[in-house]
């Protein structure tokens, strides 16, 4: 049987030798030195951070140190895709730490957002998913907007204690610690570039004063994000990088807009009405009839309704459907990864078509 070792550094599974092959580095590889993953390895001896995609197993052992510490978790999250960006069972792994929730990419958003309304409807469903959290703030780790605040809550809660900043991947969490730093130091890309050397339990360690730590923890590969499935040309065409600017289209029932080839949304019955749609403003929107899109899908998808390249197409689950009969009020259907549909007066049936995997999530309209 097969000697199963693990990092000295995360706790990463390390199988054998054969494991260099795929981003493991040997026991000889160290000169008999402690057994370590790549990641250590490449902090340890050359200052450089290196992306490995952990299992969900070693992420788990990794994160549940954090419950073994009296510190502060700051938990980052992608505004645009905030059911596939949000760890499930944080509470459970980080043990009765308090949490701060942020919400990255508020630059994104239109204008008229009603944040206030967001900031409710995160806490609300973070408490949905589990978490308990203190406080919920939006910035842009970008441009640095928000900060301000977010530095004076975190030297708060902390109280000299260390902080563990958790995220999947995506979400921007490297850049929102390189906002603080730079904020604080005048260090620019500290994390890019490991000015801050060495790992403790899996982690970047960033000093915060004598007795603390800021913690970088690997960032967790979540399946039911839409973009681990997408190549890097497509990924730049969904995901905004301006502020959004709303796209409205009158539709009677049976009537189908399709958002690219990534995602379909039939007009079962109601009432005609305006449908105002919020994504990245390079996502092409294509209107067709409802007895006409199973068809026009299958002509057009990778072609006409692009993205998904074809590249993407090969790797992307099948659509799968979900019929919803919007309430009596205004209400956006959010496509997590993607953007949402504002639905204006509710009383209708709607059938939304996405990637096997990826959940969408009702809430009252922001806008």
């Amino acid at each position: 049987m097969e000697e199963v070792l693990y990092c000295e550094g995360c706790g990463a599974e390390i199988q054998s030798e054969d494991k260099m092959k795929s981003g493991y580095v040997p026991k000889s590889a160290l000169n008999n030195e402690h057994i370590i993953c790549q990641r250590c390895f490449r902090l340890k001896h050359y200052n450089e951070v290196q992306d490995v995609e952990y299992t969900d197993d070693d992420y788990l052992r990794m994160i549940n140190q954090i419950s073994n510490t009296d510190s502060l978790v700051v938990k980052v999250v992608d505004i645009f895709d905030f059911n596939g960006s949000f760890i499930t069972g944080l509470q459970r792994l980080t043990g009765n730490n308090p949490i701060i929730l942020i919400g990255n990419k508020v630059d994104l958003l239109p204008k008229s957002t009603n944040r206030n309304k967001l900031i409710h409807w995160m806490k609300k469903t973070a408490s949905d998913y589990g978490l308990t959290v203190q406080d919920v703030f939006l910035v842009s780790a970008e441009k640095g907007q928000g900060f301000d605040q977010v530095e004076k809550e975190i030297e708060t809660r902390r109280n000299d204690k260390d902080v563990y900043i958790v995220g999947c991947t995506n979400v921007g969490k490297s850049t929102f610690i390189n906002q603080l730093i730079r904020r604080s130091s005048g260090v620019k890309d500290a994390i890019t570039t490991s000015y801050f050397p060495g790992t403790t339990l899996g982690f970047i360690q960033i000093p915060l004063d004598r007795k603390s730590y800021m913690y970088d923890t690997p960032g967790v590969v979540n399946r039911r994000q839409l973009v681990h499935y997408v190549t890097d040309k497509d990924l730049k065409v969904i995901t905004p990088k301006k502020e959004i600017k709303p796209k409205v289209y009158q539709l009677q029932d049976e009537q189908t807009l399709f958002f690219g080839g990534f995602a379909r949304f039939d007009f079962e019955k109601g009432m005609k009405q305006s449908f105002v749609c919020y994504f990245s403003n390079q996502l092409m929107i294509h209107r067709t009839k409802l007895e006409q899109a199973d068809e026009f899908y299958q002509k057009h998808v990778g072609d006409l309704l692009q993205p998904p390249s074809p590249e993407t197409l090969e790797q992307l689950p099948e659509l799968t459907k979900q019929t919803i009969k919007i309430p009596r009020e205004k209400t956006d259907i959010v496509i997590p990864g993607l953007g949402w549909i504002t639905v204006p007066d509710g009383g209708v049936t709607i059938t939304i078509h996405v990637p096997k995997g990826v959940n969408i999530s009702l809430r009252p309209a922001l806008i």
